[in-house]
């Protein structure tokens, strides 16, 4: 049955305008439709226009950018030939927008039911009574937990994924047509962007809706999109249904696209450290630490984050911290970095105790640990251009001034790719990719000796972001720097970290070398974890959830206990009357690698022999099957 069709995209051309007065093209006729119930998936690297030809959607460019021709109608209107007022109406009541940052989203000073059901009302669309009734009703769709009382809450009242899920019900409480998806879980965790992910996908096609959807991961788009357009250079180099572009790409960009594909975490993918770096005494040593918020009592933080964390940084390598939202991943970094005086505890910078606060160390201490934040559009100064923000370092710890700093962060901008007319620009006229290894440069031009990445390549497609890892290996090898990794990534952590810690609500559940850690027996966490990250095949979301283990530990929230383990809500080996008791004993195994389990080493080996064994079960049943349909 053929579907409506409800957006067509004609032609579709956007221009800008340099200092000069010269029109630079960024969209080149860009051609597509979409229909009713239907995602289509725009995909390529950073600047290839995804973000551009959605926004175009609402009749929007961004500042400096302008529509130079074509049509881009939705339900058979000209959204670019439209009156401002008509614009609006549309906007309101036909188009709906997600952007990719929940919590820049909302309103932190207004309740979350007040903010799902704010436009739907101020269009008109619906009365305060009914928009209230439907946002309850999305509450449940989107599986969202106490869905009768969650729109009382505040925005920093629920988790990220819960956030990302409620912006969801701000769009869809209008009954749009068209929801407008741009990374919506670029900045998830793998356990939440399953959750959000399967509640899309849900409710786009009960509503009978259509979505575009923007995203660099491809794993994410064989999941939820009916149809894909790949662009590059604002060019649609090919396009096609889902089953068509991943299975069978015919352009060479495309296929190089699918060949940059994060792989599966597994053993092997890491790279040696050379032993010219190789010293006895670690980088930064970090020694039963406990951390958190709000203010220390009798030794203890009011709001406890980290809990006896033990974790060691060898120079020349990388350490790779692994875990969902809240389980102290960034707070394990800002401790190292002084931002977060640690309660109790610890913390050694080539054997020389560091002070808590960072007021309280040395400039040389301070130039040694250097800190790449995990947003740059926040941590990069909006009204400085980038030569100023690159030489801001340069000058402050190695007193370069005139033409050797000038030289010095043009040296800078190549070794992150970058061209040198670069520096004369300000950050909003880069791309998210851009801006992101603008935020590394900076942290590199202090020449540091450990460099703690928050989540960096998360904003990042497949191309750039393997471009930057391969940029972090040659500067650890060149430099002999130091690196935690803190990412949800697990397939970069693979590649890249030497050493693995896993967190797990504030507590290590597992730590050692990268290949041991990856390779049976497994901490029931990390194995979650592992099995939670997407594959580039179509139906694996559905597959994945079918899975009575997965079902049961994505679905809970992390919750940090002061006793026992922090993971037994959520664990389907977890002893009942033990684990929620007792703090888990510490396993050691070969080569530094610990586990904290009450299982034993054996019976977890047991587990995962199973696993494997269902695995190759379900891959023999899906071989038959396809070779029953050839046949």
């Amino acid at each position: 049955m053929d579907r409506e069709k409800l957006v067509e995209v004609r032609d579709l051309r956007i221009s800008a305008t340099n200092d000069d007065g010269d029109i630079i093209p960024i969209v080149k006729g860009v051609s597509f439709n979409i229909h009713k119930g239907e995602v289509v998936a725009l995909i390529g690297e950073s600047g290839s226009g995804k973000t551009t030809i959605s926004l175009a959607s609402l009749a929007y460019t961004k500042p400096g950018l302008h529509f130079a021709g074509g049509e881009l109608l939705i339900g058979g209107e000209d959204m670019l030939q439209a009156e401002p007022l008509r614009t609006r109406d549309i906007r309101g009541s036909k188009v709906a927008y997600l952007a990719q940052s929940a919590a820049a989203t909302f309103n932190p000073a207004i309740t979350i039911g007040e903010q799902v059901t704010e436009s739907a009302v101020l269009h008109g669309i619906l009365t305060q009574e009914q928009a209230n009734k439907r946002a309850v009703e999305l509450y449940r769709a989107l599986e969202l937990p106490d869905p009768d009382r969650i729109g009382i809450r505040y925005p920093h009242q629920v988790s990220g994924g819960q956030l990302q899920r409620l912006m969801a019900a701000m769009a869809l409480c209008g009954k749009p047509d068209l929801m407008v998806l741009d990374e919506p879980t670029t900045a998830l965790d793998v356990t939440t962007q399953i959750e959000v992910l399967k509640a899309f996908k849900k409710v786009i096609h009960e509503e009978d809706s259509a979505a575009i959807y923007v995203t660099h991961d491809l794993a994410v788009v064989a999941q939820i999109a009916d149809y894909i357009v790949v662009l590059y250079g604002g060019e649609v180099m090919e396009q096609g249904t889902s089953d068509q572009i991943i299975n069978n790409p015919t352009h060479a960009y495309t296929q190089r696209l699918m060949a940059a594909v994060r792989p599966k975490p597994q053993a092997g993918l890491g790279t040696a450290v050379g032993a010219e770096h190789e010293r006895e005494i670690p980088a930064i040593k970090v020694r039963d630490m406990t951390a958190g918020y709000g203010g220390i009592v009798n030794g203890e933080p009011k709001v406890p984050i980290l809990r006896d964390i033990n974790v060691e940084v060898k120079n020349g390598h990388v350490v790779g911290v692994i875990g969902e939202s809240g389980c102290g991943k960034s707070t394990l970094a800002r401790v190292m970095a002084g931002l977060l005086p640690q309660a109790r505890g610890s913390i050694k910078l080539d054997d020389e105790e560091l002070e808590g606060d960072l007021r309280d160390r040395r400039l040389e201490q301070l130039q040694k640990i250097q800190f790449v934040f995990q947003m740059a559009d926040t941590a990069l100064n909006p009204k400085q251009v980038i030569g100023d923000i690159i030489g801001r370092p340069l000058e402050f710890y190695h007193g370069l001034k005139g033409k050797k700093k000038h030289a010095k962060v043009v040296e800078i901008l190549e070794m992150v790719e970058l061209p040198a007319e670069f520096a004369s620009r300000y950050p909003m006229e880069l791309s998210g990719g851009q801006k992101q290894r603008i935020n590394m440069a900076r942290s590199l031009a202090a020449n540091p000796e450990v460099m703690l990445c928050d989540e960096v390549t998360s904003a990042l497609d497949s191309i750039v972001g393997a471009n930057v890892i391969k940029l972090l290996t040659a500067l650890r090898d060149k430099t002999g720097v130091s690196f935690v990794f803190i990412s949800h990534d697990l397939s970069t952590v693979a590649s890249f970290a030497d050493e693995i810690v896993v967190l797990y609500a504030g507590r290590v559940v597992e730590q050692g070398p990268t290949d041991e850690v990856l390779t049976p027996p497994y901490h029931p966490y990390t194995r979650l974890l592992i099995s939670s990250v997407p594959e580039l095949r179509i139906g694996w979301l559905e597959d994945t959830m079918k899975k009575r283990e997965m079902a049961v530990g994505i679905a809970k929230n992390v919750e940090i206990t002061s006793i026992g383990c922090p993971f037994f809500s959520r664990c389907p080996m977890g002893i009942e009357g033990t684990c929620e008791k007792q703090n888990p004993p510490v396993r050691e195994l070969k080569m530094g690698h610990q586990i904290a389990c009450h299982r034993t080493i054996e019976e977890l080996e047991e587990v995962e022999i199973e696993v494997q064994r269902a695995l190759h079960e379900d891959e023999h049943a899906a071989d038959q099957g396809e070779e029953g349909t050839l046949h």
